[in-house]
């Protein structure tokens, strides 16, 4: 068969990731010659790098492929074998079948290398765990985060990305698991149709395999096919802790592109829609440094995951100010004293973190921060306080975030059957993230259909909403409960001060439920809600079931005050 040009498949991954496997698998096509590591010479060249093989494989740079298999080796001398004249003569070179599969080791993409061998072919990325790669990898050199190669992984993946050629990427436990379905998608992506007969392989060496074959593929040729995972797996070696620990952010970055991801108890749900979709790119604070959102987490130890441990507040930004700020501060502050956290940061450290946090995403109005304070990390896991030795952990998640609630047309409510806490139990003075109480009421509204819950208190009046202070008008008066089940919160405090400027009667006392049903206007308050109208609780339709007047002054008092009242932010300035 004459030769003619071929269409290149690259395979990149780390070492000991089943792409020898993979090479099998494609090999078994009619149409598809292979590759086994085509740049490994030079990589050896290159980085002078000991091998068992080291000089029989520099001796001589051969290309095997599949039509190629008796007749026909096509040997360089250790100066031409360079890895320009591999990628031009060997993996570019013409040949007799329709693709060729190249396995690549990505560490082995050096520098000086044309840049044809990015540009060309079509490529594909195959991942696996580190903590399935290195139990197994010093069988023949110890294991560095060089070897390991998962850096330039990552950086093959950016840089086909940046030329407009963005790889699938597989990872190796979907190949065990679910081989037909991982190599039917991996098909698809590279446009090539799939066959079964790549399921299957005889077991024992082959003649495509490199002659580094004695040393690295045992485990492989006693394959047939991809085996499935151990149910359980084997120790892990303690000693490469460290190398884990730089590696496997490396590879949960190339795992968020895997289509579908597995599990080690059941399939993900899907992705889900985001409320706002440009949230899925922001930068929060955790600890002491910013991270982008897919990597800002707590440690399994901090005591906001051991028990709720931690304190939080909700603060809103207008137009380039961070509104009640200081109040906001002197709150979260009691609530940390209240519940005897030690080592706090500053006031001042706090308010840089914040800064820093909104100034880093350009969020400087129609934003919502959720700052947090944890008791901090355990030196191991338990309820006592004495085992939080590291201090605090803060927390500044910014968010492109509108009011939460229909404030033009108005929120329906229930009542919850769930009580709220009472300060025998848990002061809700104390604004901590331990909010069961709360949610319990919620699923209550959630089921419900409803916006939100009311709460009673024990003796069954009014207290608040699951998430809300709440205000009722009636005949001219404005009442709230009193704040000795509800948290006493910074927007009620702000209403009530607007309530009296605008000279309406203000009356803070008991409120039974029958007197939300009958009222003429009802609201809710929050920061993250600011004042919101109800037009409807229990069924029973508030005033005439629209935005009451009262509701609409103070809604436009208190949109006022947002914009002429303020913390500024550093560096912002009005466009």
């Amino acid at each position: 068969m004459a030769e003619s040009e071929v269409e290149v498949i690259h395979s990149w991954s780390a070492p000991r990731s089943l792409s020898t496997s993979l090479m099998y698998s494609f090999a078994q096509r009619d149409d598809i010659e292979v590759l086994d590591e085509p740049l490994y010479a030079n990589f050896l060249r290159v980085t002078g790098l000991d091998r068992p093989y080291r000089e029989e494989l520099l001796s001589k740079m051969v290309s095997l492929s599949q039509n190629y298999l008796c007749s026909n080796l096509h040997v360089f001398d250790a100066k031409e074998s360079d890895g320009n004249k591999v990628t031009n003569d060997i993996i570019f070179g013409p040949g007799k079948k329709k693709y060729r599969f190249c396995k690549h080791m990505s560490k082995q993409r050096l520098q000086g290398l044309t840049d044809d061998l990015m540009k060309k072919g079509k490529h594909f990325i195959l991942i696996r765990n580190p903590l399935d790669i290195l139990p197994s990898f010093d069988k023949v050199v110890p294991p560095s985060f060089y070897e390991l190669g998962l850096a330039e992984l990552v950086c093959i993946y950016n840089e086909l990305r940046e030329i407009g050629k963005s790889p699938p990427v597989i990872d190796a436990a979907e190949l065990q698991q679910d081989p037909e379905a991982t190599l039917r998608g991996l098909c698809d992506d590279l446009e090539i149709p799939f066959e079964p007969a790549m399921l299957k392989w005889e077991a024992g060496p082959r003649p495509i395999d490199g002659l580094w074959a004695p040393w690295w593929y045992k485990s492989v040729h006693k394959s047939t096919g991809f085996e499935k995972p151990r149910k359980y797996p084997q120790p892990f070696p303690f000693s490469f802790y460290d190398l884990l620990e730089q590696s496997l952010p490396l590879y949960n970055m190339l795992r968020r592109h895997v289509k579908k991801k597995s599990s080690l108890l059941r399939p993900p749900p899907p992705t889900p829609d985001l409320p706002v979709p440009a949230n899925e790119k922001l930068l929060a604070w955790v600890g002491d440094e910013i991270m982008p959102r897919d990597s800002a987490k707590v440690s399994v130890f901090d005591s906001v995951v051991q028990g709720g441990d931690s304190v939080w507040e909700g603060l809103r930004v207008y137009n380039g100010q961070i509104f009640k700020l200081e109040e906001h501060l002197d709150r979260l502050f009691d609530s940390a004293k209240a519940l005897a956290f030690e080592n706090v940061p500053t006031r001042d450290e706090i308010k840089e973190a914040i800064f820093i946090t909104l100034i880093r995403n350009g969020m400087f109005d129609n934003s919502h921060i959720r700052l947090s304070l944890t008791r901090g990390k355990k030196v191991t896991s338990g309820m006592s306080p004495a085992f939080n030795l590291y201090g605090c952990t803060l927390i500044v998640l910014a968010e492109w975030k509108p009011p939460v609630y229909d404030n033009t047309r108005g929120i329906v409510l229930v009542a919850a059957t769930t009580r709220r806490n009472s300060p025998n139990n848990l002061d809700s003075k104390i604004h901590h993230n331990n909010l069961l109480n709360n949610i319990l009421a919620k699923i209550e509204g959630n089921n419900a259909k409803a916006d939100d819950a009311i709460m009673l208190d024990q003796d069954g009046y009014v207290s608040e909403t699951n998430a809300t202070n709440i205000f009722v008008v009636k005949k001219g008066r404005v009442l709230t409960p009193h704040a000795d089940y509800c948290l006493p919160g910074i927007t009620r405090a702000t209403v009530m001060d607007l309530v009296v400027k605008e000279q309406l009667i203000l009356e803070e006392r008991r409120i039974s439920l029958s007197e939300v049903h009958t009222a003429d206007e009802v609201w809710t308050t929050g920061t993250m809600g600011e004042l919101s109208p109800v037009v409807k609780v229990d069924g029973r339709i508030i005033g005439n079931g629209e935005v009451g007047p009262v509701t609409r002054r103070l809604q436009a008092a208190y949109k006022k005050l947002t914009e002429q009242h303020g913390v500024p932010i550093p560096t912002y300035t009005k466009t």
